[in-house]
């Protein structure tokens, strides 16, 4: 039974190895260095899902080792019964409030890092409005001046360009319900609030497409709010506003 189940655990492995490779499987699904997100975020994900790993492979031994290694025999007497054990529960008590104070202390940390905004009156910094419609997104920039809104739908999701390596904020608002800016890669997510003004501020560490979506139920056609953030040169980055300028000028 237990040569199967070590072959069963092998073979499982091995899938899972075959189908990711070594950053991703370093970063558990996540590569580092996207975005300066990433930068602040990614430690603090490989500790939490490696401290889960050991949390539970713990727990695993723990459930499994009473029943495999200290079954009742025939002939030998019942073991003696104990209604508490008070080491033990203390342990139980405050081995998790550590390891939660300590992913606490991490958190508050890269969350402080994550939500740092440059003031309204920085020049060095893209300024972009997002803001969450049903069902889809609205990207203004703020250097292609009015009426250079960029409306996508369901059936056409909208493009949002950022320049390589240089920060944009972004002010995140929303027409009607909550919805959820959230590009995975990125390791990235704000809520779009009726109301309510977010801000966020970040760089593009690596020139491509990477796909974005609404991670809030917001109704019917939530699953069809999708867009795509293109990461292209600082030149060509001048090139989509004067465009965007142009169109409105046209």
């Amino acid at each position: 039974m237990f040569r199967r189940i070590r072959i069963l655990a092998a073979l499982a492995l091995l899938t899972l190895l075959a189908g990711c490779g070594n950053e991703e499987l370093t970063g558990v699904g996540y590569r580092g260095g996207v975005s300066s997100v990433n930068e602040s975020s990614f430690t603090l994900w490989q500790g939490a899902w490696l401290t889960a790993a050991i949390v539970g492979a713990i727990t695993l031994i723990l459930i499994l080792w009473p029943p495999l290694f200290h079954r009742k025999k025939d002939g030998q007497p019942f073991p003696r019964q104990t209604q508490y054990n008070i080491p033990a529960e203390i342990a139980y008590t405050v081995i998790p409030f550590i390891i939660v104070a300590v992913l606490f202390g991490y958190t508050a940390k890269a969350e402080s890092e994550i939500v740092k905004v440059s003031p309204p009156t920085s020049t060095a910094v893209h300024d972009i409005t997002v803001n969450g419609i049903q069902w889809s997104w609205q990207f203004t920039y703020k250097e292609a001046g009015a009426g250079t809104t960029v409306t996508g739908t369901p059936a056409q999701p909208p493009v949002l360009y950022m320049p390589l390596g240089e920060k944009v904020r972004f002010t995140f608002t929303a027409s009607d319900v909550i919805h959820s800016f959230w590009v995975p890669e990125f390791m990235i997510q704000m809520q779009n609030i009726p109301g309510v003004t977010n801000n966020l501020e970040f760089t593009a560490n690596e020139l491509g497409e990477f796909r974005g979506f609404c991670n809030i139920l917001c109704g019917r056609q939530h699953a069809q709010m999708r867009f795509t953030v293109k990461v292209v040169t600082p030149q060509e980055y001048d090139s989509y506003i004067q465009s965007l300028k142009a169109g409105a000028n046209a």
